[in-house]
């Protein structure tokens, strides 16, 4: 049984330990996501110098591509990709929640059209417990049903009544299953309801019945108000075990992570800190940055005066702006890297503060300086 030692608590926020066979996980702790088994324009070894204990990756898109024979004959996911830390695989039912033209939902599962070559495909709660399995991931997740937003209360009152359902569906044949390469999986369950108090309350208690190794909070971060998504994950919060991780899915920005740290959030996942260095805006203490921007044609002050990562101690605003400008490589890979050590450092830095007891007014400080000071992505 995967459990999270506390060893502070600041308010709601806490700092702790979870660990697997593959290493331990600092809390709070920000998951760089790499979809098809590669956090984009960064390889294994960066992402360890930058800081990173745990990757996600994809569960749909590994299924496709390079398919689970090919993953089982290389030993596991972690043998395929060359990273052999802790790492997170979810269960795909986003990405087919996505697909919403593409996909029939029923109580035995999910229909779906690969968005690779056409094919008919299946996901069943079992079928999704067995592909992480053969994948090997540290952590596997339920399949579950995220309700759109906007949606009726009856639309995802349904949604989360399918999640429950399924959700004990994966834990049977989590329990009637067995590893397969020498090392413990654990499970984790998602949270859904919607924007609805109520629904995230009954999904919330019902999944502490079940007893899993940690518990998700989903169906957030897809267009709601930043504060009803603050509000959802603080009453989730207070009804989940404190020896369980509490991971809030796909979320989200420098502000977000900070907000939700201090409602008691141990994990985090997002693309915006990759997706938006290949595209050129780096985040900073003081906002964004553009690195196209042709304010800094002649600028050779680093990206972030303030930061230590090897990107800021060896390149200048110029040079990153010439090579995004000329379509190098190098400029999606140094933006990227430079994005995930302040995801990473900002995640040391809460960790540090709640063992000293002063979160809040850290946390206050920094949205003061990201709110003050912007500069614009354009």
């Amino acid at each position: 049984m995967l459990k999270l030692n506390v060893e502070h608590i600041d308010g709601a926020a806490r700092a702790g330990t979870f660990e697997t066979e593959h290493g331990i996980v600092h809390t709070p702790a920000f998951m760089p996501v790499g979809t098809q088994g590669s956090v984009k324009a960064v390889a294994p070894r960066e992402l360890k110098e930058i800081g990173a204990e745990i990757i996600l990756a994809n569960t749909y898109h590994m299924f496709l591509r390079p398919g689970l024979d090919i993953i089982r004959e290389a030993g596991g996911l972690h043998n395929f990709v060359g990273w052999d830390l802790p790492m997170l695989t979810d269960s795909g039912g986003y990405q087919v929640f996505s697909l919403s033209d593409l996909r029939t939902i029923s109580e035995e599962g999910i229909e779906f059209r690969s968005h690779v070559d056409g094919t008919i495909q299946f996901f069943s709660p079992e079928s999704v417990i067995d592909f992480q399995r053969i994948l090997g991931s540290d952590i596997t997740m339920v399949l579950d049903e995220c309700a759109a937003y906007p949606c009726d209360f009856g639309y995802a009152e349904k949604a989360q009544n399918l999640t429950m359902r399924w959700a004990r569906r994966c834990k049977k044949r989590f329990q009637d299953s067995a590893p397969l390469y020498g090392y413990s999986q654990a499970l984790f369950g998602i949270i859904q309801g919607g924007v609805f108090p109520q629904l995230r309350e009954e999904c919330s208690d019902e999944l502490v019945e079940l007893d899993l190794d940690g518990y998700a909070i989903g169906g957030l971060a897809v267009g709601e108000p930043k504060e009803q998504m603050y509000a959802i994950a603080e009453i989730c919060v207070h009804l989940l075990p404190s020896n369980r991780p509490r991971y809030l899915m796909g979320v989200g920005t420098p502000e977000d992570l900070l907000e939700s740290i201090e409602r008691g959030i141990d994990l985090f996942d997002c693309v915006l800190p990759t997706r938006n260095g290949r595209n050129g805006m780096i985040f900073t203490n003081r906002g964004t940055l553009s690195m196209r921007n042709a304010s800094h044609k002649n600028d050779f002050t680093p990206p972030d005066e303030s930061c230590e990562c090897y990107v800021c101690q060896n390149f200048s605003r110029a040079y990153i702006r010439h090579l995004f400008q000329s379509k190098e490589i190098l400029g999606l890979q140094l933006a990227t890297m430079h994005n995930l050590y302040f995801y990473q450092r900002l995640m040391r830095e809460a960790r540090k503060v709640i063992e000293q007891g002063t979160f809040c007014q850290w946390k206050n400080e920094q949205l003061q300086l990201l709110k003050n000071d912007i500069l614009e992505f354009t």
